[in-house]
This record gives structure tokens, C-alpha cells and sequence, in this order.
């Protein structure tokens, strides 16, 4: 693993970091767009004086920080491949590049002392997971990894109420921001509820450090509603979304190719709706992660 020099700089100083995934970037928004989107991210952070560490990996090895080129590499390059923690050994000894998920950013960030980390959905349990024993990679991590994790609820397209089931039975203490419920991703309101609510980022660092006295060793994870102006039509979306879990039965998708699938299904069946509340997601959750990251500089 490699730490960019922007971040063990800002580290050493004591300055707040924020960690990005990369998977959004290559596989999760269409070229060239996915680039502009990960430039973006960064520069919204320098403008809040956060420091970004975008995670990934580069011909093998694994990168707390890319910089610009391995950015415009990674977002170019149609062969990188989606690695999560199990991936990360394979990736170094056949020196594959690729975007790390939420378990695999997770892993990375804590190795490298960063605490706070963004991503837009999560993953879950997934739909017919009672017989296909489906679930995220995302779970597990999160219950090893004591990092403070900002996501838009997890992903709409999973089992809602399988997964927060989930959450209580690993021990993951789970917090909505500002709100009892719980969102849907491309929704505010997934119609599910969390029991506990947060109304600052400082309540959240707080929340952190009290997480850290007790040697619990799960992430804390913070669910941040997409503002309802940028929410896509909850009649569209539930429309899309059945039309899009048939043709992905039909045509027997399954593992980790479900997620790409039915994001690209729903972006092109909604004219690019889902895709502009994708992004609204990621900027709020950047916004929230800066703020959290700053709040537990200032402890």
C-alpha cells in the first residue's frame, strides 16, 4: 500500500482527511463523466480545507490518495476491475488496477489511519437473499474497520429491511442524519426507519470517540438523506426498479455484476434521472464527510 503524499502530509499535521472510493469512478458513472465527477469531489474537499485521499488501486498496488494521472487511469482504463477486501492479494500478485468497493476503501483507509470515509450507497442484503445467500462484502467489513462511514442509506435496488436487520444482528451502530428515516439511496425515505438520530457533525465525532472508549472495533455509520429537490420520482423510481430486477432475473445476472447492471439499467431507462440523483448523493455525502473529518481533527 501507498500513501499519497497530499495525505500522510495532512496526517502528520493533524489535518482533517476524507477517504473517497473509486469504484463510482470506474464502474459506477459513464466515461467521460466519471472522471469529471472524481476531480469534482476533490476540489469540493480543498474547498473546505479537507484534504482528499481517493482510494484505489494501480497495477497492483494499492493507493490511499491518487493522484491526477492515476485518477485519469484508472477512469479511462474499460479493464480495471472492482476489487473488495477478498480481491486485494489477487490484484497485487497479478498487478490488476482497479476501483475498490466500500469494504475494500474501508480496509485501506483504516490501514492508513484515515477515519472518515464517503461513498454514495452501500451494499446489503441482497433481494432472494434467504436463498441465494447473497449478501455484501460491505457488512462484514463494516463490523472490523472503526472508521466513521457517510452513505445515502444503501443501495435501493437491495433487500432495505433485510439489510438494517443485518446492521442490528453485526453490532453496527447506525445513525440517520437529521432524521429517524432511514433513505433509500436515489430516495430520501426508503419507508424504513433508524432509531437514533444525529444533528451535527460534531454529535457524530463525538459519537466516534465514545465508539473508540469502548474498544468496539465497528464502523459508525452515518445515513445522510439526498436532498428531496434532487430525490428521483419515488413513482419512476419503484417503476424502474421492478422493470430493471426482472430483466436481470431474466437474463440470470447474479454476484457482484447485479449492482453495475441494474445502476446502468436504471440511468438509461430514466434518461439520465437516477444519474443527476446519483451525483446529488455523492455531493451531500462529501459535504458531511468534510464536516465529520473536521470535527474529529478539532478533538
Amino acid at each position: 500500500m501507498r500513501i499519497g503524499k497530499h495525505v500522510t502530509e495532512a496526517l502528520a499535521a493533524g489535518k482533517p482527511v476524507l477517504a473517497l472510493e473509486s469504484t463510482i469512478i470506474t464502474h459506477g458513472l459513464p466515461r467521460p463523466r466519471n472522471l469529471a465527477v472524481g476531480l469534482e469531489a476533490e476540489e469540493q474537499l480543498y474547498a473546505a480545507g479537507v484534504t482528499p485521499a481517493t482510494i484505489g488501486v494501480v497495477r497492483g498496488e494499492g493507493v490511499v490518495g491518487l493522484n491526477r494521472d492515476e485518477l485519469a487511469e484508472l477512469a479511462a482504463d474499460e479493464s480495471v476491475v472492482k476489487l473488495s477486501v477478498r480481491d486485494l492479494p489477487i490484484a497485487k500478485v497479478r498487478g490488476l488496477s482497479g476501483g475498490t468497493t466500500v469494504a475494500a476503501t474501508a480496509l485501506l483507509s483504516h490501514l492508513a489511519g484515515v477515519k472518515v470515509f464517503s461513498t454514495g450507497g452501500l451494499g446489503g442484503v441482497h433481494r432472494g437473499a434467504s436463498t441465494t445467500f447473497d449478501e455484501s462484502a460491505d457488512l462484514i467489513a463494516l463490523t472490523t474497520y472503526p472508521i466513521v462511514l457517510v452513505s445515502a442509506g444503501v443501495k435501493s435496488i437491495l433487500d432495505i429491511p433485510a439489510t438494517l436487520e443485518r446492521f442490528e444482528t453485526l453490532n453496527i451502530p447506525i445513525v440517520g442524519y437529521r432524521t429517524n428515516n432511514y433513505p433509500g439511496f436515489y430516495v430520501s425515505d426508503s419507508g424504513y426507519r433508524v432509531d437514533y438520530q444525529v444533528d451535527s457533525a460534531a454529535e457524530i465525532a463525538a459519537l466516534a470517540k465514545a465508539r473508540d472508549e469502548l474498544g468496539l472495533t465497528s464502523a459508525v455509520v452515518v445515513a445522510n438523506p439526498v436532498d428531496p429537490a434532487y430525490e428521483l420520482n419515488r413513482e419512476l423510481h419503484d417503476k424502474t426498479l421492478a422493470k430493471a430486477l426482472a430483466e436481470c432475473e431474466s437474463r440470470g445476472i447474479h454476484g457482484h455484476d447485479i449492482t453495475p447492471f441494474l445502476l446502468d439499467y436504471m440511468q438509461r431507462e430514466t434518461h439520465g434521472e437516477s444519474l443527476e440523483a446519483n451525483l446529488a448523493v455523492y455531493r451531500g455525502n462529501v459535504a458531511l464527510g468534510a464536516a465529520i473529518a473536521k470535527a474529529l481533527s478539532d478533538d
